[in-house]
């Protein structure tokens, strides 16, 4: 292997370890539309890829705009025994969930929908806070798509 694939190499394997470090498990519920107003932005639309804090993680609104993934890692009940779809999900914080327990995290149903079978209702989860890196990467990509569906 060349010193360049090396390299690169050990930088993917630095940047998993972090991730998974900063790793913090819980579980995860989800709510339905309306998603607006939200404590957060009010009227402003911010999508469907979004998450209600619990209040640890909301800060009194310093969380606000934060964005995180999400990662189903197993059921909490016998009601689906498989919820987990084996993905993950990028998503904003906008709003306090103030029925959340403090490791609990409220997804929007679409988001949801993205790691797990809704019927499920609540499943365990791992979520990190994105770094800027991760971000500008995730918009870089976005904007690619976008240059060429022109």
């Amino acid at each position: 292997m060349g010193l360049i694939a090396r390299t690169l190499f050990l930088i993917a394997m630095v940047a998993c370890f972090g991730s998974v470090a900063n790793a913090i498990a819980g579980q995860a519920t989800f709510y339905t539309p309306p998603y607006v107003p939200s404590s957060c932005f009010g009227f402003e639309d911010r999508g469907v890829m979004i998450l209600a804090a619990n209040s640890g993680l909301f800060a009194n609104r310093a969380a606000c705009g934060t964005r995180y993934r999400v990662t189903c890692t197993g059921r909490t009940n016998d009601g689906v025994l498989n919820p987990c779809t084996g993905r993950s999900v990028d998503v904003t914080v906008v709003d306090l969930c103030p029925g959340c327990a403090a490791n609990q995290v409220d997804l929007s149903q679409e988001a949801f929908a993205v790691i797990a079978n809704t019927d499920a209702g609540r499943i365990n989860v791992e979520y990190n806070r994105m770094g800027i890196n991760e971000v500008r990467m995730q918009y870089a990509k976005i904007n690619s798509l976008m240059i060429s569906l022109l």
